[in-house]
């Protein structure tokens, strides 16, 4: 069966290593945000994307859930020597990664080539697409004047008041190659537990595609990123406050209610189902905090039969190590 997640970073990163183990990889393409892509030390950064791939090799850093597992920081630490800014921890394995996608990108690569010959060179099978080729960083606007989202939530760690978020270019962006075909073929589309606002938000506004969940929303099914009004990784539910979406799975619901059929949610917003249902979403309420790898495995599983039992199969040999 063809899937098609649609994915931000850390939250989405987990129930992917689950999908990813639950099915043939190579019938799995990932959509990914790139709003939160930024430009460091003249390097082109996509946070999201990386944390995909990452964590699909194996070889994320799990006590961050961002970064490779055992890496080092010496170049950040003469960067600061020199005055650089050091804000945004980039290790030195990490750092290659970034100089490969700057360097393919100066010779005139695609954004999408450039994600294509990363994943490769890691050894995974899925396909990992960004959302665009365009560049659409978001903003966010804050009580301290307006900021790229990196210096919200990492040198700002997330703490001032959010007034408003656009998405900057978001009217010129197109679709990348790929990713209105891969939802056209997909039997299955899942919206991982992402940050409705800045994580999936900047996706679905990306001309063409939110449209096209219209026609497809019957074969959508979401995971809700909160539980019990509480985001487990993020300001998911300080950033859905404050620009006025209600901070649980119901307001979740009401973002997505044009484009999502299923939206599966935590036992603890069990209570919410009724509500949910009145907004014309299915509700499926299952355990959803990923945990430990079981978690991970069981959720995505419980995602995948949501489309019927051949949806889900044994994995492949060697298509995805144990990141715990």
């Amino acid at each position: 069966m063809r899937v098609v997640a649609l994915a931000g970073g850390v939250g989405a990163s987990k129930l992917l290593w689950g999908l990813a183990r639950a099915m043939d990889p190579s019938e799995l393409t990932i959509i990914v945000n790139t709003g939160d892509d930024i430009r460091m030390h003249g390097l082109h950064i996509s946070p999201d994307l990386d944390i995909v791939t990452y964590t699909l090799a194996g070889a994320v850093n799990t006590d961050t859930g961002w970064g490779i597992s055992g890496d080092t920081f010496r170049a950040l630490e003469v960067l600061g020597r020199y005055g650089r800014p050091v804000w945004f921890n980039l290790g030195d394995r990490d750092l290659a990664t970034h100089i490969h996608r700057t360097a393919l990108l100066a010779s005139g690569a695609t954004l999408t080539q450039a994600a294509d010959s990363i994943r490769r060179a890691w050894g995974v099978s899925a396909a990992i697409l960004p959302m665009s080729n365009d560049p659409v960083p978001t903003i966010i606007v804050t009580s301290r004047g307006e900021m790229h989202f990196q210096e919200y939530l990492v040198q700002h760690r997330a703490e001032p008041e959010v007034l408003d978020i656009h998405f900057e270019g978001i009217e010129n962006a197109r679709p990348a190659p790929g990713v209105l075909e891969a939802l056209d073929a997909a039997e299955a589309i899942i919206f991982c537990p992402s940050n409705p606002l800045i994580s999936l938000g900047p996706i679905l506004a990306v001309a063409g595609i939110r449209e096209k969940l219209w026609d497809l929303r019957e074969r959508v099914v979401a995971v809700s990123p909160l539980v019990a009004g509480r985001s487990l990784k993020g300001p998911s539910d300080r950033m859905m406050a404050q620009c006025g979406c209600e901070a649980t799975s119901l307001g979740v619901a009401n973002l997505y209610s044009d484009i999502v059929g299923t939206l599966l949610i935590d036992i603890a917003d069990a209570p919410l189902q009724s509500a949910i249902e009145a907004v014309g979403i299915k509700v499926v309420v299952e355990p959803s905090v990923m945990r430990r790898d079981e978690d991970k495995d069981r959720l995505a599983r419980v995602v995948l039969a949501l489309f019927g039992p051949r949806a889900v199969a044994a994995p492949a040999v060697g298509q995805v190590m144990s990141s715990e």
